[in-house]
């Protein structure tokens, strides 16, 4: 509760003036318009605020979440789009582990000769090779067909066994299999 005197939201005309219009026209998610709400009534501007407990009730929010707008409020120098919109992610939490290289030599893999007993390179089969190839992460047969599908559109599905390669089945009007055919009448 200290520390809303340690930092005091004072806002300019324009800043309200913007605030108000986040908060009451246009489309915008929920988290703008709460955090918007929040400065507004935090704005030590017009004179005395209430009580956090009393702004956090009005509000809808907890005390911690006007602490933490207020420290964002401030550490942003007091810029209200900043402290607003969501923080813009500085890079992806995990590097994908698929690279060009990795890419390259899969496709290779992909286009080479099945092993023996097979016709066609399966997902499945491709994803327990690659486990067994050096300098090639372990990658799930997923990631594999998209992997090939993105880069190798044109011949991926002369690789793999497709579903869209294996001859159409006769189907009723109901949609399900005709069953058995009528010999020619």
């Amino acid at each position: 509760m200290g520390s809303q005197k340690k930092r005091p939201v004072v806002l300019t005309a324009a800043d309200r003036e913007v605030l108000g219009r986040v908060t009451t026209t246009g489309v915008h998610p929920a988290s703008v318009i709460r955090r918007a709400r929040v400065l507004l009534a935090l704005d030590t501007s017009a004179g005395e605020i209430d009580s956090q407990d009393a702004i956090a009730a009005r509000v809808g929010v907890s005390g911690e979440t006007l602490r933490l707008v207020a420290k964002r409020f401030a550490e942003s120098g007091g810029d209200v789009e900043a402290t607003i919109q969501r923080k813009p992610r500085d890079l992806p939490p995990v590097p994908s582990p698929v690279t060009g290289e990795v890419e390259a030599r899969l496709i290779a893999l992909a286009c080479s000769q099945p092993p023996a007993g097979r016709a066609r390179w399966s997902l499945r089969l491709l994803e327990k090779h690659v486990a067994l190839v050096e300098g090639i992460p372990d990658l799930d047969h997923s990631t594999i067909g998209r992997i090939l599908k993105n880069e190798a559109a044109s011949s991926s599905e002369e690789v793999l066994d497709h579903p869209t390669t294996s001859k159409p089945a006769v189907r009723g009007p109901d949609g399900r299999r005709a069953g058995r055919l009528c010999p020619t009448l």
